[in-house]
């Protein structure tokens, strides 16, 4: 077997420093286009790899970061894909099949949110020069899962209720931790987090102010963090507004789809149908809008929904969805650099990082396009 080609022997190829060899790899963008090409070249002339694991060994680090995500995305009853038979081969060589969409999956369980956040940490990683681990699994099995992520990994980003308390705490006394819309819970952990009172409140003063309306109601559950922040400012600007304030949100709007029909039914039944629903996430908004128009009910002629997220989803359901926009590309972005600061400083304190949002005026809200 020939003998693997070094650093060293790229950067005598090249004519360069072993560091400006590093720094391709590592952060491409930062070196000149002739130099990186002179170095590239060389480098598959020597079919030279960088070794992460070697670079983490000089530098007492692995060079990679984590990021645990919800549980949500392997649900009980995922099974495994059907087999697709490859092109050319079997009865129906050259045959494209039509079918009707008779999929029964459940489109509440795709991470509209967490793609976005995602595609903000990987982004972050690259620019950084960081390989990324991303890592997921059932509630049952969570905290095996994250804890193998944890001994390959220099840092840890983890969304919201993704790791159970006890194993995050025990996880952040030992490498720099980053947790998505939480609270400082834990000793050593920090926090990327978004105005998520303030933007409700003002989405819900616009709500009273610009189009006079004074029966909504919310929709959504608030059991995590971010949740209850929501609700906190939608009461926070009916009560400012003089209007009644819900004491908790209209229950099992959150639940399965039928369910959600049959409250919506249950509303027009008793003709208690509000002029407005203020959903805690997009999500619970267009499940909402499916629900109103399946009952002939007009958004946003006979009732407004709201959402909060600003996923792509608002921007191509009709109507478009008025939501409440959380930077969430920026959101991964920012957890990144706040593992990367604590990584090059382990001893100093937790950082905690608050973003803010925007509301988004869009055709459900009653708001026509510009």
């Amino acid at each position: 077997m020939a003998k693997r080609a070094t650093v060293y022997d790229v950067a005598q190829r090249a004519g360069v420093s072993i560091a400006t060899v590093s720094m391709t790899f590592r952060r491409p963008y930062k070196v000149k286009e002739g130099t990186r090409s002179i170095v590239l070249a060389a480098a598959e002339a020597l079919n030279y790899v960088p070794s992460a694991s070697a670079r983490g060994l000089a530098h007492g680090h692995t060079g990679a970061l984590g990021l645990y995500a919800f549980d949500y995305f392997y649900p009980e009853s995922f099974a495994e894909p059907a087999a697709v038979e490859p092109v050319g081969q079997g009865p129906a060589q050259g045959e494209v099949a039509v079918v009707r969409d008779d999929r029964d999956e459940d489109h509440r369980l795709f991470p509209l949110y967490t793609d976005e956040v995602q595609r903000g940490v990987e982004l972050e990683c690259w620019r950084r020069g960081y390989a990324l681990m991303i890592g997921g699994g059932s509630r049952a099995d969570s905290a095996t899962v994250v804890t193998d992520i944890v001994g390959r990994v220099d840092g840890l980003v983890v969304f919201p209720t993704s790791v159970p308390d006890d194993v995050l705490g025990r996880i952040a006394q030992r490498i720099p931790v980053v947790a998505l819309s939480e609270e400082l819970r834990h000793e050593g952990l920090s926090t990327v987090s978004v105005d998520n009172r303030g933007g409700m409140r003002v989405l819900t003063e616009h709500l009273v102010a610009e189009h006079g309306l004074r029966d909504l109601q919310y929709v959504g559950a608030v059991k995590l963090v971010d949740f209850q922040e929501r609700f906190a400012g939608f009461k926070e600007a009916l009560r400012a507004a003089g209007l009644r304030v819900p004491r908790k949100p209209l229950v099992g709007l959150e639940a399965e789809g039928d369910d959600l029909r049959h409250v919506v039914a249950g509303l027009l039944a008793g003709d208690r149908l509000p002029e407005g629903f203020v959903c805690v996430t997009d999500l619970d908004a267009i499940n909402l809008m499916e629900a109103l128009v399946e009952h002939g009910v007009r958004v946003p002629e006979q009732v407004v929904v709201t959402g909060f997220d600003g996923v792509m989803a608002g921007r191509v359901v009709r109507p478009a969805l008025t939501t409440v926009r959380q930077p969430m590309q920026a959101m991964g972005s920012a957890a990144v650099s706040v593992l990367a600061e604590r990584v090059a400083n382990p001893t100093g304190p937790p950082i905690a990082r608050r973003l803010s949002v925007q509301v988004v005026l869009r055709e459900s809200c009653g708001c026509s396009r510009p």
